[in-house]
């Protein structure tokens, strides 16, 4: 089921919202249960088995982690190879063999898998649990309903952000639910929803005209149409999603971390980490990053520790070369950051027009990143930034489509939108306590909810990008 359905929106959200606040508060936890499962199985019911193991795996893990002390180390073993090879098979199987073939030039056929959606983020929930039993930050939890709510908690169950037991193992136990969570909850949900509907649809159908075109059919001019859109799509759809995710947690009374801090307007790559997709990164800096050594101990070993965690940053993201080289990519930049010792750089040099110098060095970086990323070979990005960069010259002959085809007036004026809310212009409206203000804001909200309902009535499907990660 998606967010952004009308069967979500109008019809399995106010039931929920109706059942779980008449209700007692000793049988929060199983409607939430119950509700979370009706909400993976309605999109995919085949694969809800593979969720359901996954949680017994886990509970039976950590549990013995804890009775076999002497073991643990085997046991956590054993239950993290059980957990990632799900994870491998449904996600990265047919990776495997095309990399066995081009190795071995064989032609094995590939096996026709449909990956689980949220798969991905599941499963390094469910790891992030085991570690921290093993660690002893947490007790395992031998109420197996409860954690079987913390891995399926709809919310945050198909894309993040990625909920780390010890964050959230209170709050299953005991949480407060009250008027002004629900309110901010609600007026969260709405703006992730508008991000989504209004803005991110609107830049990825600009995108997508471009991209599914070969590189060498549109200008320069639209190559960077095509890139810069394709960020914006990803950042309101991703931040959209969390949005809805974070909002949805206050109304049935969860805090879940914050998963984006305004990257695009990062000074540097190591700076736009810290604020892109934050819960990834600080799971893969708590449990990979420290594990295996972090910033203790030589330079050499630090660059070699920030080289594997973005080799496997590129690797979660999906089973294609782009993805490989992306991860790759974005690790060059954040180890030449780390070098030249960015902060100090940073508190050295705070001249105005050096910061520009910053955000723009920042900005062309993560675009050009995004193409990566947004491609489907490596080649056909090679040709795209080529384009872009003017080392190819276009055939005006070949064509296919005026100017006006890929962005026509209303889209410019979306897209001038768009930029302004991926900068902290508007943050603290939500928030705030004026009393004529929040009767603006509260119009407003109605108003972008309207629109998006409307949206979303107009379309029938709206997945999000990170549903295939």
């Amino acid at each position: 089921m998606l967010f952004s359905s009308m069967t979500f929106v109008f019809l399995f959200l106010p039931i929920l919202i109706l059942i779980y606040f008449i209700s007692k508060k000793e049988f929060h936890n199983m409607i939430l249960l119950i509700a979370s499962i009706i909400f993976y199985a309605w999109g995919e019911p085949k694969y809800l088995a593979i969720m359901l193991l996954t949680i017994l795996i886990n509970y039976f893990g950590a549990i013995a982690i804890e009775e076999f002390s002497s073991k643990k180390k085997l046991i956590l073993t054993l239950t993290i190879i059980l957990n990632l090879s799900f994870l491998i098979y449904f996600k990265y199987f047919n990776f495997l063999i095309e990399i066995f073939n081009d190795i071995t030039h064989l032609n094995t056929s590939a096996l026709n898998i449909i990956m689980p959606i949220g798969i991905s983020f599941y499963t390094f929930q469910a790891l992030s649990y085991l570690i921290d039993v093993y660690r002893k930050e947490c007790s395992a939890q031998r109420n197996l309903y409860k954690l079987a709510l913390y891995i399926s908690l709809f919310p945050q169950l198909i894309a993040g952000p990625i909920v780390k037991y010890h964050d959230i193992a209170e709050q299953i136990d005991s949480r407060e639910i009250n008027f002004e969570k629900v309110n901010l909850g609600v007026k969260r949900f709405i703006c992730g929803l508008a991000k989504k509907m209004l803005l991110a649809n609107t830049m990825g159908a600009i995108a997508d005209k471009i991209f599914v075109q070969a590189p060498d059919t549109f200008s320069h001019t639209i190559a960077w149409i095509g890139s810069i859109a394709y960020s914006l799509q990803l950042y309101f759809d991703f931040s959209g999603y969390s949005d809805m995710a974070i909002g949805l947690g206050l109304i049935f009374g969860f805090r879940f971390m914050e998963n984006f801090n305004y990257p695009y307007i990062s000074k540097s790559l190591t700076e736009f980490w810290r604020r892109w997709h934050i819960s990834l990164s600080t799971w893969f800096k708590q449990y990979i990053y420290i594990t295996i050594g972090g910033n203790k101990g030589s330079k050499i070993k630090t660059i070699r520790n920030l080289a594997v965690v973005f080799l496997l940053t590129g690797i979660w993201h999906g089973a294609n070369w782009t993805f490989v080289l992306w991860g790759i990519y974005n690790g060059f930049f954040v180890i030449i950051e780390k070098i030249i010792n960015i902060k100090e750089f940073e508190q050295k040099y705070t001249s105005r027009i050096v910061r520009v110098l910053q955000h723009i060095y920042c900005i062309l970086i993560f675009v050009v990143g995004w193409v990566l990323f947004r491609s489907d070979s490596i080649s056909y990005a090679k040709r795209y930034l080529m384009n872009m960069f003017g080392f190819m010259t276009p055939d005006s002959t070949k064509y296919m489509y005026e100017f006006t085809y890929y962005v026509d007036n209303c889209d410019i004026i979306i897209f001038i939108i768009a930029v302004l809310c991926a900068v902290p212009i508007f943050n603290k409206m939500i928030y705030t306590e004026n009393k004529c203000l929040k009767a603006v804001v509260n119009v407003w909200l109605l108003f972008i909810f309207f629109l998006s309902a409307v949206t979303i009535a107009s379309n029938t499907y709206n997945p999000f990008i990170y549903f295939r990660f």
